[in-house]
């Protein structure tokens, strides 16, 4: 790795503190600023390196940014960001960021970001606008949807051909529509075609437009979607339901830039972004013949991945009150969710993904019966084929009792939290019933309890003799 003068620009201490020992560790000379101001003296000397928090005490980092690209060009720059969105990305890149780094970040991952940028000298090539102050379609701060942002970022001022894979519900046409939107293409039409809901004779017809007289019922010219889309995005959903002869003809306008219509001889130009998207695993249907590999690798450029719902379940309660502030500004009854329902979400699985989150939202603020929504409602809207955890007991389930013992601990004797043994004495208490219930659940079985506690014989007899359980709890079953 390079050495370098890096300047880390963050309000907290903290962050500055172990990043600067990050980067002296790798080698480097390290300078640090909390403030844009003081990030400005620094200045009288050029870095070679500027990593930037974005929410500053006294501005706005991206804005610094802007005018360090403009008065240093190729100078490279890092973001990091607490304000983990699409539009804090998009931003970042709009103003001249080599990189953005969503908050809390992985050391490892900017001392790579910086290896990288200090390897290459990008060209300033962004202006001082931010992107739009307008909601972005895309909601979520979890780590799959940052790699996801940080990729439309990179490509929304291209007119590279994207890829989106993901299952239905993800929200692909949500990217697509994104990546038009803050392109350079905004201002011209973005035409959306869903392969799987097109009649097989009829595809190439509604891609490519057809004359007059072309076949039966045509009795007028009609533009196709390259035609109506000419300047902006075309968004071809469902990719991988395309009939393989119309494959062919996509593939042929792909290379060539340019088709005609059916039934015409006049060559049209095929001004259009392509951003395609399938819920299939393309790779398979290559190797099925069910896909034409060339085009394939035509339209895979640039690949991103909408992560399923059920795994970034943070994301979930985020969603979910979009979904129903979304529901209120159209005129729907304002709920909002109680922090017990919102654990509920979180575990449940999704298999409509966030489609099926808005749906559920929906028919809360409808039928829901009170302005704060319980766990109970969301079951009964659920159904009992759903796979959500068991509804706890009307003690509150193991947890709340857990939690309201602690409570009692914490005010009958605060000297616990004092003597740093509260740790192995909550253990425990929590221990030796779980053994005691295991060995009566088992008849006293040792081998039996060993197995279902998942720890080996002696172990358990070990436990047994420090927890001192009582004998007669263990003597159906030494062996």
């Amino acid at each position: 790795m390079k050495t370098a003068d890096i300047l880390v620009v963050d309000d907290d201490a903290a962050i500055r503190t172990v990043v600067a020992a990050a980067l002296k560790r790798a080698g480097h000379r390290v300078r640090t600023a909390e403030t844009l101001a003081q990030a400005k003296t620094q200045f009288a000397k050029t870095p070679d390196l500027l990593v930037t928090d974005v929410v500053l005490p006294d501005g706005d980092g991206l804005e610094m940014v802007s005018r360090i690209v403009r008065d240093h060009p190729g100078l490279p720059i890092i973001v990091l960001s607490a304000k983990n969105t699409l539009s804090t990305a998009v931003r970042a890149t709009e103003a001249g960021a080599f990189d953005y780094l969503p908050k809390p970040f992985d050391l490892d991952t900017l001392t790579a970001a910086i290896a990288s940028a200090l390897e290459r000298n990008p060209a300033a090539n962004a202006g001082d606008e931010g992107a739009p102050d307008e909601a972005l379609p895309l909601i979520g701060r979890s780590p799959a949807m940052q790699d996801v942002y940080r990729t439309i970022a990179r490509v929304v001022s291209t007119d590279l051909t994207v890829l989106v894979f993901g299952e239905s519900g993800t929200g692909k046409e949500l990217v697509a529509q994104a990546i038009h939107d803050l392109g350079n293409r905004r201002d011209a039409p973005f035409v959306a075609l869903n392969m799987a809901a097109i009649p097989r004779e009829l595809i190439e017809a509604e891609l490519f437009g057809h004359e007059r007289g072309a076949f039966t019922g045509a009795q007028a010219r009609a533009a196709g979607k390259f035609e109506q889309a000419s300047g902006g995005t075309l968004f071809l959903d469902e990719i991988g339901d395309m009939p393989m002869d119309a494959q062919t003809r996509l593939l042929r306008v792909l290379q060539s830039g340019e088709f005609i219509s059916v039934g015409g001889s006049r060559t049209i130009r095929a001004d259009v972004r392509i951003v395609a998207a399938t819920n299939k695993d393309l790779s398979r249907l290559v190797a099925e013949n069910r896909f034409r590999e060339d085009l394939f690798y035509r339209l895979n450029v640039v690949p991103i991945t909408m992560p399923p719902l059920r795994e970034r379940p943070q994301d979930v309660p985020l969603l979910a009150r979009h979904f129903l502030d979304r529901g209120a500004e159209q005129g729907l009854p304002r709920k909002r969710l109680a922090d017990s329902a919102i654990e509920l979400l979180k575990n449940y699985s999704w298999p409509g993904n966030v489609r099926e989150l808005e749906n559920l939202m929906r028919r809360i603020a409808v039928l829901g019966r009170d302005d704060v929504i319980a766990d109970e409602e969301i079951r009964a809207m659920l159904g009992e084929g759903s796979d959500l955890p068991a509804p706890a007991s009307r003690e509150g389930g193991l947890a709340e009792s857990i939690r309201a013992r602690l409570k009692q601990m914490a005010l009958a004797q605060p000297a616990l939290l004092e003597d740093g043994s509260l740790y192995d004495r909550i253990i425990a208490e929590v221990e030796k019933p779980l053994i005691e219930v295991v060995l009566e659940r088992t008849n006293g079985n040792q081998l039996r309890a060993a197995k279902a506690l998942g720890i080996n014989r002696n172990t358990l007899r070990k436990k047994l003799d420090m927890l001192k359980i009582d004998a007669g709890t263990r003597s159906k079953g030494a062996d």
